[in-house]
């Protein structure tokens, strides 16, 4: 097997002086292939692993090299840690995170159960899923769902500080991980379906002590903006640019939750992330921008302090939530090279842009099936620059309160929701699980209560008419000149994070069960695997005793498996989604288990 001792030039974001400002223990690890020491594999979201000792001639004898049941039904998605010997697992709801000792044939080592009370389940939009842990400072950090961020000894499984992020009382919950950065943990906040106004907040990783924290609306002193200094668009943004585009105190209640992606530019000490839709569904109830909901932010990692942003769906009509995550890359534009930023949105765009400006350079759809705008003008010179050109007939305002809007595309799950994408340095290609789905979407007049649904839509979901007639498809994109290099339909909506390997694989899981691998250039399938229920998990890889495995959760569930995951029947239950996924209970069942595979020996 090749251990690279050194980060390849194509795979660095900043350099030797840049690694001693951030985490230099957790930098150690990060660039070590094989290990796996957060969830997004590195700081750039790549989720690409230098290992190839598995690779595209000999991918399709993997076999299973060992299971391990997590004791919990409901929807796994993130995927387990590898840091030396020990592998971390963790659930959804109830949040049990295990230690297993790889030395010792998956030996427990440690077990956290945390106490949380069951009210919280019915506060989360949909399915109790959590998308993992993560590991630092020798310790590993969990965002439980009821808000509640822990430290844990690392070796050990003992609580060394715990916090609470919010108040599930009030709609504020959580299903995301959390991001370790220099000194601190970066933690989001569930909820914009009860009406939670989202923020982002830096916690000391010594004792849990809240550094800073950053709303996604509200006047600057919230949002953490610079009147002058921060831009949307090259433009500075203007003073209390969270209020103005909102009516009276709606921005209070507004959304724009943060339960997605982090990324981290150490030569920058920038991070990114995106906001969610802004409450209520409801168009009509929320006249303006609602700025920044639907937003891509760069913040100083120290202060919080936005550097830049940049607004996706301007007033959101149908739930085009931007929280996927952003992945950097070096790459050459026009002969020059960019630090790049490129973002598949729920909306059913790719975005590239420039990670230290702002600049957009690319906007285009990445499912042809995509109808709710034509466009974003991209004429720096236009009052429409940067802006989706909304097709009236899929505008659920315009329509009104009451009608139902029928065939959007995407749907309110978006052309790709959470399930992360993969990044290959070898073939400058990205590998995107998306869903290829419509919807009809029907807005209503929603009062809001802490505390309970603030929703105010009816929706249905079916796939694209004149298609493939599967809900889904994996593709590879060109981020650069903005097109689909190959795409691969699917069944059902592809809801697993890719991996990419210098073996020229590519990985991914389906809702039916399988683990696919397909060639990293071609998309040929290489292998695949019926696991024991619906990976709705990401794929990962490790190396140990000179051994390379992949390793990927499965276990029905998440937005698009909610039927499933939570015995739901009416179709318009689940926001949507249960009756258009009715049938996945005729391929799969519950159960939450780890499949790890090797080649054989």
């Amino acid at each position: 097997m090749k251990r690279l001792l050194t980060v390849l030039a194509f795979m660095s974001i900043g350099g030797s002086a840049q690694v001693a400002l951030a985490n230099s223990e957790l930098q150690k690890h990060i660039d070590d292939p094989n290990q796996w020491a957060i969830q997004t594999g590195d700081y750039a979201n790549l989720r690409y692993s230098k290992l190839d000792q598995i690779n595209k001639d000999n991918v399709g004898k993997l076999q299973v090299a060992w299971t391990f049941s997590t004791g919990v039904l409901r929807g796994h998605e993130g995927s387990p840690l590898v840091v030396g010997d020990m592998m971390y697992v963790h659930t959804p709801f109830p949040n049990t995170v295990y230690a297993l000792d790889l030395s010792k044939d998956g030996q427990i080592v440690w077990k956290y159960e945390p106490k949380q009370d069951e009210n919280v389940i019915p506060v989360m939009c949909c399915d109790t899923v959590n998308r993992g842990v993560a590991y630092a400072d020798n310790k590993i950090f969990l965002h439980q769902a009821d808000t509640t961020v822990v430290a844990l000894d690392a070796k050990t499984g003992k609580v060394i500080w715990s916090v609470k992020n919010g108040d599930p009382s009030k709609g504020e919950t959580n299903t995301a991980t959390v991001m370790p950065v220099k000194d601190k943990v970066l933690v989001g906040i569930s909820g914009g379906e009860f009406g939670v106004r989202g923020h982002v907040t830096a916690y000391s990783m010594a004792d849990g002590k809240l550094l800073w924290r950053g709303y996604s609306m509200g006047p600057d002193s919230d949002t953490l903006m610079d009147p002058e200094k921060t831009t949307h668009l090259g433009k500075p943004v203007g003073k209390d640019s969270g209020l103005t585009t909102w009516e009276g105190d709606q921005w209070k209640i507004g959304g724009g939750t943060t339960w997605g992606w982090y990324a981290y530019d150490p030569e920058m000490n920038l991070m990114y992330y995106g906001s969610g839709n802004p409450s209520t569904w409801n168009p009509t109830q929320r006249p303006g921008d609602n700025r920044w909901s639907m937003t891509i932010w760069a913040r100083d990692v120290d202060t919080g302090m936005a550097k830049w942003v940049y607004q996706m769906t301007p007033h959101d009509e149908w739930d085009y939530d931007g929280v996927n995550e952003m992945i950097l890359t070096d790459q050459q534009i026009d002969g020059q090279d960019r630090k790049l930023l490129t973002h598949f949105d729920r909306n059913g765009f790719a975005y590239t842009m420039d990670r230290g400006t702002g600049e957009l350079l690319v906007a285009e759809k990445y499912d042809p099936a995509v109808n709710w705008a034509t466009e974003v003008v991209m004429d720096p010179k236009s009052d429409q620059y940067g802006r989706p050109q909304v097709v009236a007939e899929y505008s659920t305002e315009k329509n009104g309160e009451d009608v139902n809007t029928t065939g959007v595309c995407p749907a309110a799950l978006g052309t790709k929701d959470q399930q992360p994408a993969a990044y290959s340095p070898k073939t400058e290609l990205f590998y995107v699980p998306t869903n290829h789905v419509c919807m009809d979407y029907e807005p209503f007049r929603v009062s809001y209560t802490a505390g309970q649904p603030y929703v105010g839509a009816t929706l249905s979901m079916y796939p694209p008419k004149d298609s493939h007639g599967g809900m889904g498809n994996f593709i590879a994109w060109d981020n650069k000149e903005g097109k689909i290099k190959w795409s691969l339909p699917e069944p059902f909506s592809v809801w697993s994070g890719a991996l990419a390997t210098a073996g020229d694989v590519v990985f991914y899981g389906t809702l039916e069960g399988y683990l696919k691998a397909v060639d990293a250039t071609t998309g040929k399938e290489l292998y695949r695997f019926k696991t024991p229920s619906g990976v709705i998990g990401n794929v990962m890889t490790y190396a140990h005793g000179d051994k390379q495995y992949v390793a990927v959760l499965s276990g029905v569930g998440g937005w698009a498996g909610i039927g499933l995951a939570a015995g739901l029947t009416n179709p318009n239950d689940g926001l949507g989604a249960v009756g258009g996924y009715a049938s996945l209970s005729n391929y799969t069942a519950l159960g939450g288990t780890l499949t790890v595979f090797k080649l054989p020996d």
